[in-house]
């Protein structure tokens, strides 16, 4: 685990800000865990519970450079949580991440200061190809993933112009 946040530590941010934070529980503190899980949407609540490891991104909106607003704070956050999942993937560890969360339980559930923003949800486990879910996750996970085609977000001399 310490590796997936050490991943995370050193992702680039805007000065240097490193302006995330994550909140995790283990299932080896079930009651921690069940603190975290309660934070998320029943729709990800019915699998989540099977995660060895729960977590919220939350994202530090003013910079302690300045006391200025942290227009990047949440892309660093994404940049942080990439990191995160890249070390994980290498490590064949699945990471699943999540914005069906409840913010502002989360704010009361962990005394989140004011200018903090719980932006999003993940879950951290071995994937278990023989557990039986949910018809509905079933498909989705199984579905092949598709992708934009490079052409159709990389733009060159004005928006619709495809760089490719």
């Amino acid at each position: 685990m310490l590796s997936l946040f050490e991943a995370a530590r050193w992702a680039p941010s805007s000065y240097n800000e490193q302006p995330w934070c994550f909140i995790i529980a283990t299932k080896e503190q079930p009651q921690e865990f069940q603190k975290l899980w309660s934070c998320l949407v029943p729709a990800n609540q019915e699998w989540a519970k099977e995660a060895s490891v729960l977590g919220l991104g939350v994202s530090h909106l003013i910079f302690d450079l300045n006391d200025k607003e942290n227009k990047a704070a949440i892309h660093d956050l994404g940049a942080a949580a990439s990191h995160l999942s890249f070390e994980a993937t290498a490590r064949g560890i699945s990471v699943h991440q999540m914005i069906g969360i409840e913010p502002e339980k989360a704010r009361k559930t962990y005394n989140i200061p004011d200018d903090y923003e719980v932006l999003t949800g993940f879950a951290i486990g071995y994937a278990d190809l023989n557990k039986k879910v949910s018809d509905i996750f079933a498909e989705r996970d199984q579905t092949p993933r598709t992708r934009k085609t490079i052409s159709e977000f990389v733009f060159n001399k004005n928006w619709e112009a495809s760089f490719v």
